[in-house]
């Protein structure tokens, strides 16, 4: 994932998405960093999720359009 200002781009491979990213105001820190993977649904960020559970979630995205 990269971070432009507010807004995540994620590649899955065969696509890239934008998603806006929406977190407190009060947070000293974002929760979304650099490199992280993320669930985009609807154009927003809705969930951090680690490296293996996005892998395998791509594994069966790409197997599915095929």
């Amino acid at each position: 994932m990269k971070i432009e200002t507010d807004i995540a781009i994620v590649d899955y491979g065969i696509e890239k998405r934008k998603g806006k990213i929406i977190e407190s105001k009060n947070k000293k820190e974002s929760l979304y960093k650099k490199g992280d993977y993320v669930i985009i649904q609807g154009g927003i960020v809705i969930q951090k999720i680690e490296k293996k559970e996005a892998i395998h979630a791509l594994r069966l995205y790409k197997k599915a359009i095929r």
